[in-house]
């Protein structure tokens, strides 16, 4: 299903820009995780996503449906919109897995002591 790019923006139009300054302080595209097409789309209608997303608006058209669809994981994602809204939600949503190059060693607790080898009389 090969769809128009500038057809999708307008089934999924917002009034208000989308930020996310806690995840992306510095914006989508200067993170380095987004394209620059994937950037504008969280941009310019990440309000509608979002809100599609959260169950907050209805979907008014049938690309709308379709994205609910995807997200709800009902459908595999078919345009750019679905993409990147994923793309957004895979990078904010899923634990990072952090690397080092040390590494920890399981440490050795000391012997226990046992109590039973003791008399009264060993006592100061």
């Amino acid at each position: 299903m090969s769809i128009n790019i500038s057809l999708l923006r307008q089934a999924f139009v917002s009034q208000r820009q989308f930020y996310d300054d806690q995840n992306f302080p510095r914006g989508f595209s200067r993170s380095g995780n987004f394209t620059l097409l994937e950037a504008s789309i969280l941009e310019q209608h990440g309000i509608v996503l979002k809100g599609l997303y959260s169950k907050t608006i209805e979907p008014q058209n049938e690309h709308q449906e379709n994205f609910v669809a995807v997200v709800t994981g009902s459908q595999e994602p078919t345009n750019p919109i679905e993409r990147a809204w994923l793309k957004y939600l895979k990078l904010t949503t899923c634990k990072t897995k952090f690397h080092t190059l040390f590494g920890r060693s399981k440490i050795s607790s000391p012997a226990p002591i046992n109590h039973e080898s003791y008399s009264e009389s060993d006592s100061l």
